[in-house]
């Protein structure tokens, strides 16, 4: 009995998860569908999902609007280099809290998130300023250090979770060994967070990639992303929702790939040190 009300449960859990799934994901799916549509057919009422005539006519006309292999390239140059750069100034930080807190660590780290709630446009203008006397509107390096700047209290906040679970004595055995502090971060400390670390690189690559705002404010060609590759198909004559839809779903392949073939180091470093 107790067997069968288990399996009864187990099955109801499953359903409703694959339910809630399939609502998170409906919208993305129907976006795919939308872009082999044709712009009459998009706008249709009712709308069809799977009976039509389907047709790749719209991604030959983004492709020869758009270049997008530049846009998917500075996407992946933004998203990798403010990850990387973010990391170098967050493992050392994030080391210092964990392991040499000072009586205000809790506080410098509610104020470095309090920073994440502040409306974007807030700070618009002064940065808008500032790049344009630096000269570096429409350049990879001034989003990279916009992105890298965005999404470094997150960085920091993850690391120092992942680190508070590696045991201190560890750490102080290799001083006790001669290692320095370079020696005992790169050598100790990162090896044996590396599921933290890479949950890490992977989440704020995720939020790098999508981040519009900044990016459609602070470039326009050279350096824009595909957030603004996105953009372009929102025109005055109105939108175009096949055509736009053949961007998004070009725009968000590559993240969705690398979020499906990496999902298990996902979430294996989300939950490290969830269970001790």
């Amino acid at each position: 009995m107790a067997r069968a009300h288990s399996l009864r449960r187990r099955t109801i859990t499953t359903a409703a998860c694959w339910l809630v799934g399939l609502v998170i994901f409906f919208p993305i799916l129907w976006m795919a569908v939308t872009s082999f549509k044709t712009e009459l057919e998009a706008v249709e009422i009712p709308p069809k999902f799977l009976f039509f005539d389907w047709t790749t006519e719209n991604y030959g006309v983004v492709q020869e609007r758009s270049n997008y292999l530049l846009f998917a390239t500075n996407s992946i140059l933004l998203s990798l280099g403010s990850t990387l750069v973010g990391l170098l100034f967050a493992i050392p930080a994030a080391w210092a809290m964990a392991f040499a807190p000072g009586k205000r660590t809790k506080d410098l780290l509610l104020w470095m998130l309090s920073t994440k709630m502040m409306p974007p446009v807030g700070a618009l203008i002064p940065i808008y300023l500032l790049f344009r006397d630096l000269h570096l509107l429409n350049t990879r390096g001034g989003m990279i250090a916009v992105l890298f700047l965005l999404n470094l209290p997150i960085i920091i906040w993850m690391l120092f979770t992942y680190f508070k679970e590696i045991p201190g004595e560890i750490l102080e055995a290799a001083r006790m060994d001669g290692a320095t502090l370079w020696r005992e971060i790169v050598y100790v400390l990162a090896p044996m967070a590396v599921p933290g670390i890479a949950s890490t690189v992977l989440l704020n690559v995720i939020l790098a990639w999508n981040e519009a705002f900044w990016t459609l404010n602070l470039t326009t060609t050279d350096a824009a992303p595909l957030t603004v590759f996105i953009a372009s198909y929102s025109s005055p004559e109105g939108l175009f929702w096949a055509k736009l839809s053949a961007a998004s779903t070009l725009a968000i392949a590559p993240i969705l790939v690398l979020g499906w073939f990496s999902q298990k180091q996902l979430v294996r470093g989300l939950t490290f040190g969830a269970v001790k």
